[in-house]
C-alpha cells in the first residue's frame, strides 16, 4: 500500500539527537591535587553534590514517564486549548523533547494518541487476565512501573500494542474527519476485487495512521543515543523492533469492507473500500507473537541477533526480547513485580490461570460469593425483552 502524503516533519525531528557532545565542557576544570590557589568550601561542595543529585533524579523520572501516560490523564480537544500550542504541549506528562515538537504541530492529534493508549492498555490487560502479570496499572507517570525497564516478553507486548492502539486511533479518525491533515483512505483498488464493484466509500486511512505513529512513538528511541553494542543500545533497537511488529499487525488485519446496493436488496452492485479490524483481532495476532517472541541480544556492531542461532531470524513482524521474564509470583519493589497474592483462580484449570500455577505453589483460599445474573427471559410483543434476576451462590479461590 502506498502511503498517503502527510506534512513533511522539520528535518532536526526526523533524525533527533538531543544528546549534548561529549567535548569540553564550557568551563575549565583544574587538575586534581592542584585547586589554583582556591580550596572548595564544605558548602560549595554540599551545593555542588546537591546539583548533580537533582540531575540524576530528574534523568530517572524522564526515563520512568512515558507518553502512555496521556492514557491517565486527560487530554483537552484542540478547542479547549488556550490560545499558543506550546504551553499546552508542554504540560502533557510522559512526552520526550521530539514528542512535544510534534504535539506543537499537530496538537489536534493528541487526543487520538491517548485513546491509541487507552486502547492498547485494555487490550493488553484482556489478554492477559489470566496470567500472573496481567498488564496491571501503578501510576499516572510511568503506567505499569518498573516491569517496563526489563526488556522482557511482557514489555515488548505492551510497547508493540499501544503503537498498534495508535495507528488504530488515527486511521479511525482521519475516516471520520476529525484531523485536518488526513482523510479517507487512499489505498488503490485491490487487483482481485470484482471488476463490476466500486471501489470507494470512505476507508480507514491505514497508511496515515501507520505513518503518524512511526514518527511519533518512536521519537522517544531515536533521541537516545548511546554507545554502539551497548546493552542500552540493545533495549532501543528492541523497543523499535516491537513498535514495529504492533504498526504492521493493525496494516495486515485491515481488511476490504464492502456494502450492497440495489433494488430490494437485490445486491446488484457493491461498494467496497479498506476498513480496520477490530482491534481485538489485533490483540489476538500480537499475543500470538508474544508466545513465540525471539530472545535477541546486542553485538558490538550494533545490530540484534538471536540468542539461539538455530532459530529463524525474526521478521519486522515479530516481537523481540532481550531479558528473561521474572516470574511475578512476589511482590517485588526493584522489578516492580506486584505478586499474585490476593488474585482469583481457577481450581480445576490446568493453564496459567490455574490455582497451581497462578498462586506459585503457594496454595489459596476458598470463599463463597453471590452472583447476580438476568434469567428466564422472554420476548414481549413488540418489542422487548424482559428478565428476572437470579441469584446464585458460587465458590471462589483467592492465592495466598
Amino acid at each position: 500500500m502506498t502511503p498517503s502524503t502527510c506534512r513533511p516533519l522539520p528535518e532536526s525531528l526526523e533524525t533527533p539527537n538531543h544528546r549534548t557532545s561529549m567535548g569540553a565542557p564550557p568551563w575549565k576544570l583544574p587538575v586534581p591535587g592542584h585547586w589554583g590557589g582556591l580550596r572548595p568550601t564544605m558548602p560549595s561542595l554540599l551545593l555542588l553534590f546537591t546539583v548533580a543529585l537533582l540531575s540524576s533524579w530528574a534523568q530517572l523520572l524522564t526515563e520512568a514517564s512515558s507518553w502512555w501516560s496521556l492514557a491517565m490523564n486527560p487530554v483537552h480537544r484542540p478547542e479547549m486549548f488556550i490560545i499558543g500550542a506550546q504551553p499546552v504541549c508542554s504540560q502533557l506528562p510522559g512526552l520526550s523533547p521530539g514528542q512535544r515538537k510534534l504535539c506543537q504541530l499537530y496538537q489536534e492529534h493528541m487526543v487520538y494518541i491517548a485513546e491509541g493508549a487507552k486502547t492498547g492498555i485494555r487490550e493488553c490487560q484482556h489478554q492477559f487476565r489470566q496470567r500472573r502479570w496481567n498488564c496491571s496499572t501503578v501510576n499516572n507517570t510511568s503506567v505499569f512501573g518498573r516491569v517496563m525497564q526489563i526488556g522482557s516478553r511482557e514489555t515488548a507486548f505492551t510497547y508493540a500494542v499501544s503503537a498498534a492502539g495508535v495507528v488504530n486511533a488515527i486511521s479511525r479518525a482521519c475516516r471520520e474527519g476529525e484531523l485536518s491533515t488526513c482523510g479517507c483512505s487512499r489505498t488503490a483498488r485491490p487487483k482481485d476485487l470484482p471488476r463490476d464493484w466500486l471501489w470507494g466509500g470512505c476507508g480507514d486511512n491505514v497508511e496515515y495512521g501507520y505513518r503518524f505513529a512511526k514518527e511519533f512513538v518512536d521519537a522517544r528511541e531515536r533521541e537516545k543515543n548511546y554507545a554502539k553494542g551497548s546493552e542500552e543500545q540493545g533495549r532501543v533497537l528492541m523497543n523499535l523492533q516491537n513498535n514495529e511488529a504492533g504498526r504492521r499487525a493493525v496494516y495486515k488485519t485491515a481488511d476490504v469492507a464492502c456494502k450492497c446496493h440495489g433494488v430490494s436488496g437485490s445486491c446488484s452492485l457493491k461498494t467496497c473500500w479498506l476498513q480496520l479490524a477490530e482491534f481485538r483481532k489485533v490483540g489476538d495476532q500480537l499475543k500470538e507473537k508474544y508466545d513465540s517472541a525471539a530472545a535477541v541480544r546486542i553485538t558490538r556492531k550494533g545490530k540484534l541477533e538471536l540468542v539461539n542461532s538455530r532459530f529463524n531470524p525474526p521478521t519486522p513482524e515479530d516481537l523481540v526480547y532481550v531479558d528473561p521474564s521474572p516470574d511475578y509470583c512476589l511482590r517485588n519493589e526493584t522489578t516492580g513485580s506486584l505478586g499474585t497474592q490476593g488474585r482469583l483462580c481457577n481450581k480445576t484449570s490446568e493453564g496459567m490461570d490455574g490455582c497451581e500455577l497462578m498462586c506459585c505453589g503457594r496454595g489459596y483460599d476458598q470463599f463463597k460469593s453471590v452472583q447476580v445474573e438476568r434469567c428466564h427471559c422472554r420476548f414481549h410483543w413488540c418489542c422487548f425483552v424482559k428478565c428476572k434476576k437470579c441469584t446464585e451462590i458460587v465458590d471462589q479461590y483467592i492465592c495466598k
